[in-house]
C-alpha cells in the first residue's frame, strides 16, 4: 500500500509539459499581405508544439532549407503541403523554414522562419527568432484570406497559441517512473 501511495504522490507532483498549437497568421491565416516576421517575433516555439497553416487553394506550404527560404525557391522543397489545413509538429530543436510555393507569393512576404527550442516547462527565448535580415514588403493587392472559419478548440489562447494537450517530454520523469515501478513491483 505504501508503494502505491508513493507512486500516486510522484504522479501528482509531476509538472505536466503542454504542447502549444499556433495558428500561423492568427485569424488571417496563411495568405498574402500578412507580416509573418512580426507574427513570429513574440512567440517561443518548443519541441512538440504544432504549426497550423490555414489557407485557400491558391496557396501551399513548402518546407525549405534556409538558402531556399532566403531565395524564395520552392524547387528543392523538403515537403510540400496543399491540403488548405496543414498541421506540422515541431519535432526537434533548430530552425524551420516555410514559404508559399505559388510564384510571387514568397517574394511578396508569404514566408515564415521559426526557431524551435528544446522542450521545457520554463520557456526560454530563442536567439535570433527572425533569421531574415530584411522585412519583406507587403503587396499592394494580395488575395484575401479564405472565408473558411477555423474551428478553435475551447482552450486558453495567448498570442495566437492554443494549449493543446499533454505530452511526455520529460525523460527524467519517465526514468524515475520506470525505476519506481521496478522497485515497487520487484
Amino acid at each position: 500500500m505504501a508503494g502505491v501511495t508513493a507512486l500516486l504522490v510522484l504522479l501528482i507532483a509531476a509538472v505536466p509539459v503542454y504542447a502549444t498549437q499556433y495558428t500561423v497568421g492568427d485569424s488571417q491565416g496563411w495568405t498574402s499581405g500578412v507580416d509573418y516576421s512580426t507574427w513570429v517575433s513574440d512567440k517561443t516555439f518548443k519541441v512538440g508544439d504544432t504549426l497550423l497553416f490555414q489557407y485557400g487553394f491558391l496557396h501551399s506550404v513548402d518546407e525549405v532549407s534556409e538558402s531556399d527560404y532566403k531565395a524564395c525557391s520552392a524547387s528543392n522543397s523538403i515537403q510540400t503541403y496543399n491540403d488548405q489545413n496543414t498541421k506540422i509538429t515541431l519535432s526537434k530543436a533548430g530552425s524551420r523554414y516555410f514559404i508559399c510555393g505559388t510564384p510571387g507569393h514568397c517574394t511578396g512576404g508569404m514566408k515564415l522562419a521559426v526557431t524551435v527550442a528544446g522542450s521545457s516547462t520554463t520557456p526560454s527565448t530563442p536567439e535570433g527568432s527572425t533569421p531574415s535580415t530584411s522585412t519583406p514588403s507587403t503587396p499592394s493587392s494580395g488575395s484575401q484570406p479564405s472565408s473558411k472559419t477555423p474551428s478553435t478548440p475551447s482552450t486558453t489562447k495567448i498570442n495566437g497559441a492554443t494549449g493543446s494537450g499533454f505530452y511526455a517530454g520529460n525523460a527524467l520523469f519517465l526514468g524515475l517512473l520506470l525505476v519506481l515501478g521496478r522497485v515497487l513491483l520487484g
